[in-house]
């Protein structure tokens, strides 16, 4: 009844009420756009227009959160021996890991790269994110500073030899503590070896030929020294192939040419009396000495042993020639004449420098020669210029290379490479004698690879070194080219278990107080045979032995 008479009351007035088609439009148009705007900002009917547009609210929502900053990443605290490192675009944990290498107390980059991923909980993948926060571990307040740890020149070493590749790799650290675990005490490492390349960043204008496989000298010999093992650091003198291919004016001449003088077609000789060559080794033996080095170790410390010997010419002999043309000799005595310089001289002089340099520094000094130089053909002396008697004088340690296969050719052994106990014997007993009347140490290259011998074995290790032991060797050094070192990982423990404790070596460790030397009398030696030789060859530079005359020559060869 209401609602009826309200809707009657209103058509009454509407009828009654003339409005204009004009004014009646503009009134509609007007409730319109009212009605448009209150919707639009959710005052007029809201429940109808969420039911339009269910999404509405969300989206509005989501405008919002964009123009909302995220919230800035949780700051890590890098612990002290840390740093805190922000990836950058590209970044990967290797190429960090290389990046801190130099300023970490680890030795390699995978080493590092291992230990980031543990100080930031074990993070997996390789790549970072930009802007990601990373721990470095093992940060050091200041570079490495290492001091050689000195001991006797008798202490008996027990070493291998590795590689500059190796010893810098992780590969060659894992040898390096099974070594020690196996009972070695000592490792050789090259610094330079005869191609001319130079393992360590060294500051001299000849050394331009480097490759840092040994990143860090001193941190290298401080894991050495952690690990209570002896660093010999390795050297290649004369027998340098980038030195005298960068610098030609550096090698060894050729009479005939005038050219560079080439060894059997190879281009790999300075000359031993350049004296720009000398101070070049001798100041990067200096240097290395004084990074923490226990001991400096020449090889090729010799003149070529090969190629056409008549054709080489050396400074020696040039400036030998100038003096004798300049001086005025009508008044000399037919007997005054001086001495005329030999190889042996030079390769002598040479040395005494050397030592005097590198002995101050607290490191010994040793020298690799050849096994055959034992037997003092004067052949093998003429050309090697190494004079055994005399080089004895000017270091601490001799070793010379005595792997029985490389002895061809000599005491009329057809295979000596499978009779080690002769020629370890042999070459002990005579580097023996040679030297008695010096200090010097006797500790012998062993054979550590299956060359020329079908009988290489743990055994074959066993007994080099009991032979070597029992004829006056104080240690020894093992070499293998290729740094595979599994036949003697089975000999030592055996021989660390030997019942007589004396019959392989002594056991000496650095730090720890050793026994003293017990060496062969020199009545109990046996006398050196004299050799002659006649029918020497040229071109290997060594006489043929008078037990074998079926070999008319042997080749004296490095390792």
């Amino acid at each position: 009844m209401f609602r009826f008479s309200t809707l009657g009351f209103s058509t009454t007035r509407l009828s009654a009420t003339r409005f204009s088609p004009a004014r009646l439009s503009l009134a509609s148009l007007a409730a319109f756009v009212l009605r448009v705007a209150l919707t639009s900002f959710g005052f007029f009917s809201p429940i109808a227009a969420g039911v339009q547009n269910p999404h509405a609210l969300q989206l509005i929502q989501i405008k919002a959160n964009a123009t909302t900053k995220p919230p800035a990443p949780e700051s890590v605290i890098a612990p002290p021996g840390s740093d805190l490192y922000v990836a950058q675009h590209g970044d990967s944990i290797p190429s960090v890991a290389r990046k801190y290498l130099r300023r970490t107390k680890y030795l390699t980059s995978t080493e590092l790269a291992e230990a980031i991923r543990e100080a930031n909980h074990n993070r997996p993948g390789v790549f970072l994110k930009s802007g990601e926060q990373i721990i470095i571990p093992g940060i050091l307040e200041s570079p490495i500073v290492e001091k050689s740890v000195p001991v006797a020149r008798d202490f008996e070493v027990r070493a291998i030899y590795l590689t500059g590749v190796m010893a810098g790799s992780d590969h060659g650290l894992r040898i390096i503590r099974h070594w020690r675990e196996v009972g070695g005490n000592a490792v050789v490492f090259d610094i330079k070896d005869s191609d001319g390349i130079v393992n360590i960043a060294f500051d001299h204008p000849l050394a331009t030929g480097q490759r840092h496989y040994i990143s860090d000298l001193p941190k290298f010999i401080h894991f050495l020294h952690s690990e209570n093992m002896h660093a010999i650091a390795r050297i290649a003198i004369f027998r340098d192939e980038h030195l005298v291919t960068t610098h030609p004016e550096l090698a060894v001449k050729s009479h005939s040419t005038g050219q560079p003088w080439r060894e059997n077609g190879k281009l790999v000789w300075t000359d031993p009396s350049n004296l720009k060559v000398q101070d070049y080794d001798i100041g990067l033996a200096k240097f290395v000495a004084q990074s923490g080095v226990d001991e400096v170790q020449f090889d090729y410390v010799r003149f070529p042993a090969e190629g056409d010997q008549k054709d080489a010419s050396f400074n020696y002999q040039t400036d030998l020639t100038a003096a004798g043309d300049s001086k005025d000799h009508s008044t000399d005595h037919p007997t005054s004449h001086p001495k005329q310089i030999q190889r042996s001289d030079v390769i002598a002089d040479f040395l005494s420098r050397a030592y005097a340099q590198i002995h101050p520094t607290g490191a010994l000094f040793s020298l690799d020669v050849f096994g055959v130089m034992a037997w003092q053909r004067q052949v093998d002396l003429a050309h090697t210029g190494q004079d055994i008697v005399a080089m004895a004088r000017h270091c601490d340690v001799l070793s010379p290379m005595i792997y029985p296969s490389h002895f061809f050719g000599m005491d009329g052994i057809a295979r000596p490479g499978d009779a080690p106990e002769h020629f370890i014997g042999e070459s002990m007993d005579r580097f023996k004698l040679i030297t008695k009347d010096s200090n010097v140490v006797i500790r012998p290259w062993l054979q550590a690879f299956a060359w020329r011998t079908k009988t290489y074995s743990p055994q074959y290790v066993e007994v080099q070194v009991e032979v070597a032991k029992q004829k006056g060797g104080i240690g020894f050094l093992f070499w293998n080219a290729n740094n595979d070192y599994s036949k003697p990982y089975t000999a030592m423990p055996e021989m660390r278990a030997a019942k007589n404790k004396d019959r392989y070596f002594r056991g000496d460790e650095v730090g720890a107080k050793q026994e003293p030397a017990t060496t062969t009398p020199a009545a109990a030696i046996a006398a050196p045979v004299t050799v002659t030789a006649p029918n020497t060859n040229v071109e290997t530079g060594l006489a043929p032995s008078a037990s074998d005359s079926a070999h008319p020559a042997q080749k004296i060869w490095r390792h």
